[in-house]
């Protein structure tokens, strides 16, 4: 979450799904504002958990599409641009997961 912050994400959730659903145990879901933005947080997460032990079991989508899905196993990070996050508001969806920390 700190290397998302450091690029200047908004709005970064992190949801702990691991009593609604199998597959993962969080999901954190953060917006960039430009296709720049969104590479460059991609970009820094992959390389900030591949050296803590975490590497990437795969990668969805891409910048200039408006979202990423970076799969870490038990973490998924989901990068979105705005007008995305708003169409797929993975927020609401994953509502009965339990927010762990958010940060405007």
């Amino acid at each position: 979450m700190d290397v998302a912050a450091d690029k200047q994400a908004a709005d970064i959730v992190m949801l702990d799904i691991s009593k609604v659903c199998t597959f993962a145990d969080y999901f954190v879901i953060c917006t960039g504002e430009t296709e720049r933005q969104i590479d460059a947080i991609t970009k820094d997460l992959d390389e900030a958990l591949k050296s803590d032990g975490a590497p990437l079991k795969r990668r969805e989508g891409a910048a200039n599409s408006g979202w990423v899905l970076l799969d870490f196993g038990p973490v998924i990070v989901h990068i979105f641009a705005p007008e995305e996050r708003d169409y797929y508001q993975l927020d609401l969806l994953w509502s009965k997961g339990t927010l762990v920390v958010r940060i405007e």
